[in-house]
C-alpha cells in the first residue's frame, strides 16, 4: 500500500496546487490513499465544508488537523462524524467537539498537537505521549493495514522524540506546522517512517504562505500586523510518500517537492 501525506494546504494557492499536482501524481505513483493537513485551508485559518469538498474532489481522501482545526464552525459536524474523513488533534481536553482519530480503508489516522509557539502556547492540551499510548492500546485488536500519526507542533526536539517513541508501533509519524520541509525523512530502526516536518502546499514566494509586506514590519518595527496571504508568484507542493509493508511497518519514505509558476 502507498500512502501520500500532503503538507499544510495554505489558502487558495494551496488549493490550486493540490488541484494541479495531485491527480497526476496519484496516477503516476499508483497511490492508494492521500492524507492532507487541512488546518490552514480556508484563508489560512481552519477549513470550510466547501473547501473540504474541494480537496476531496482533487483527490484527497482524508484530512488531519492542527491548532486552527476548530476555527470554522461549519466543519465541526463532519469532524464529529466517524464516517467523515476529517479529524482535529486528539489531545484537546475532554469535551472539545470533534474526533481526533478515525479509520479509512483499514488505516488508522491520528492527529496529535505538540507545543505551539506564540499565542497558542498556553492553551491546555493533554500529554501527547500518554494519549497516543491509550489510543494504541484501545485499538490494538482492531484490524488495520497501517497507522499514520500526524504530529502538529513547533519544537524539533519534540517531533524527533515522538518519532522514536512510536518507532515499531505505528507505520509513520509525520510532523507538520512549520510549513518548511526538513531533510530528515527516514525509516527508523523499528520500521516507522518519520519526518520532522513535511512542509506546505501554497505560495513559495512568501513567509510560510504570508506576504513579506505583512510580516516584515512585525519583526523590524514591533508593529502588530495582520497576516495577508500571498496570492501571486510560484507555488510549492510538499508531501511524503510512505510504502507500507505486509506487517504494517514502513518499507520506505520518499519526500516529494514540486514548484510550479
Amino acid at each position: 500500500m502507498k500512502i501520500l501525506y500532503v503538507g499544510d494546504v495554505m489558502g487558495e494557492m494551496g488549493l490550486q496546487i493540490i488541484e494541479k499536482v495531485l491527480p497526476k501524481l496519484r496516477a503516476e505513483k499508483s497511490i492508494d490513499l492521500v492524507i492532507a493537513q487541512a488546518e490552514n485551508v480556508s484563508e489560512g485559518k481552519g477549513i470550510t465544508q466547501a473547501d473540504f469538498q474541494r480537496l476531496q474532489k482533487a483527490g484527497v481522501d482524508f484530512c488531519t488537523g492542527g491548532n486552527w482545526s476548530l476555527h470554522r464552525e461549519d466543519i465541526i459536524p463532519a469532524m464529529s462524524d466517524p464516517q467523515q474523513p476529517i479529524i482535529r488533534p486528539v489531545n484537546y481536553p475532554a469535551g472539545t467537539p470533534g474526533l481526533g482519530f478515525k479509520y479509512i480503508n483499514d488505516v488508522l489516522v491520528i492527529s496529535l498537537l505538540g507545543h505551539i509557539v506564540g499565542k497558542d502556547a498556553e492553551k491546555p492540551v493533554d500529554n501527547p505521549l500518554l494519549i497516543i499510548d491509550k489510543i494504541l492500546e484501545a485499538e490494538k485488536s482492531t484490524h488495520k493495514i497501517a497507522t499514520i500519526v500526524n504530529f502538529h507542533g513547533d519544537y524539533s526536539s519534540e517531533k524527533v522524540v515522538i518519532g522514536h517513541y512510536l518507532d515499531g508501533r505505528v507505520t509513520a509519524v509525520v510532523g507538520d506546522h512549520w510549513h518548511v520541509p526538513t531533510a530528515d525523512a527516514r525509516v527508523l530502526p523499528g520500521g516507522t517512517a518519520h519526518i520532522s516536518d513535511v512542509g506546505m502546499c501554497g505560495a513559495l514566494d512568501a513567509s510560510l504562505g504570508v506576504t513579506y509586506g505583512s510580516i516584515i514590519p512585525r519583526w523590524r518595527d514591533g508593529i502588530r500586523t495582520r497576516n495577508a496571504l500571498e496570492a501571486t508568484g510560484h507555488k510549492q507542493f510538499n508531501a511524503v510518500l510512505v510504502e507500507v509493508g505486509e506487517t504494517g511497518s514502513a518499507n520506505s519514505i520518499e519526500q516529494i517537492r514540486q514548484i510550479i509558476s
